[in-house]
């Protein structure tokens, strides 16, 4: 039997309402997915975060991203870029260059260690998301991901 939000969260009272309810539900799917992901990448040593901006890399190759677009495409957003992209940098996993063409400009690109950590997780990242949404159908999979972009879009 699944347990209830109210079960998880130790709480006798009910909620207000429902939206109220729906949005801790999503709070607390949220963070359980975050934490479980955190915990399968620590034995490589990057963060959600960090294995996300090598994947944004990744699909920019072979051309690379500047900060900014690289911020905008971040999952969750994430204050200070540059800090990040430095600590990478110092990890080795992306390098960053200024263009030539517009000196303000610098690129961000995958290095060859940072594209061969990526490529090794895809199957540790599928095994994941099969791990935790597996047991739903192609159906319950395409309503979820329907109701969650209906949810991010402002209300009219």
């Amino acid at each position: 039997m699944t347990s209830t939000l109210r079960d998880e969260l130790r709480q006798r009272k009910p909620f207000t309402s429902l939206e109220q309810e729906a949005f801790l539900s999503i709070g607390r799917t949220a963070a359980t997915l975050r934490d479980d992901f955190e915990q399968m990448l620590k034995p490589h040593g990057i963060t959600t975060t960090q294995y996300n901006v090598m994947r944004i890399l990744r699909g920019a190759e072979p051309a690379g991203l500047c900060r900014n677009e690289v911020r905008d495409r971040l999952v969750t957003r994430m204050p200070d870029v540059t800090r990040l992209l430095d600590r990478m940098e110092a990890a080795g996993l992306i390098s960053r260059a200024r263009s030539t063409e517009d000196r303000r400009l610098v690129g961000t690109r995958l290095t060859r260690r940072g594209r061969q950590l990526v490529d090794s997780l895809d199957r540790v990242v599928a095994a994941e998301h099969q791990r935790r949404l597996g047991h739903l159908s192609h159906s319950q999979l395409r309503t979820l991901i329907e109701l969650l972009a209906r949810v991010r879009q402002p209300a009219a």
